[in-house]
């Protein structure tokens, strides 16, 4: 009786021990950030919009899987005052642009993860906008409590047509270029 006891706790401690469980890190939104630019013919416009929930998933300190949602109402230009400020912004969340009345949360869910070495990993998630999923790859790094990315979205994909070249002609320089910059650090 002696030994089987023996053999069941040897047992359990092997499996403890090849068990490794994931470990979920909640993302801090109020000291995360998303920071976007569009860039049009004349010129470009900065801005910021709000993560409303967001983790990591790490195994044996490794980067395993990530999701987020935004909170689209908070989107807003940072270049801007006044009058042009509010002209902007209603209209980026207007249905010609992000539509964040019918569509007030975007996700990012990773699907693949790659590491690439020095805390670098190649990820390629699931963006929705506007209830349209594509795929994004992207490269983020993971020092500390801290992961950082920057990468480019085309618009178009997410029904987001408004002065593209790509779906109007003779826009001349009215013409916004299709792709948007995102600039995101997080803080778990």
């Amino acid at each position: 009786m002696k030994n089987l006891k023996t053999i069941a706790l040897a047992f359990a401690v092997a499996l403890t021990t090849l068990t490794v469980s994931a470990q979920t890190k909640k993302v801090d939104v109020s000291k995360s950030t998303i920071n976007w630019v569009g860039k049009k013919v004349t010129g470009q416009h900065s801005g910021t919009v709000a993560l409303k929930s967001g983790s990591l998933v790490f195994k044996k300190n490794k980067l395993t899987g990530g999701s987020f949602i935004v909170d689209m109402p908070t989107l807003t230009s940072t270049d801007l005052t006044g009058e042009y400020l509010g002209k902007l912004n209603g209209h980026l969340k207007a249905d010609d642009f992000f539509g964040t009345d019918k569509y007030p949360t975007s996700t990012l869910v990773f699907k693949t993860i790659a590491p690439k070495g020095n805390n670098v990993y190649t990820v390629t998630a699931d963006l929705t906008i506007k209830a349209k999923t594509n795929p994004v790859t992207f490269d983020i790094t993971v020092n500390g409590d801290t992961a950082t990315t920057a990468f480019k979205v085309d618009r178009t994909k997410y029904d987001i047509k408004y002065g593209s070249k790509s779906f109007f002609e003779g826009l001349g320089d009215k013409t916004i270029y299709d792709d948007f910059d995102l600039a995101v650090n997080l803080k778990f």
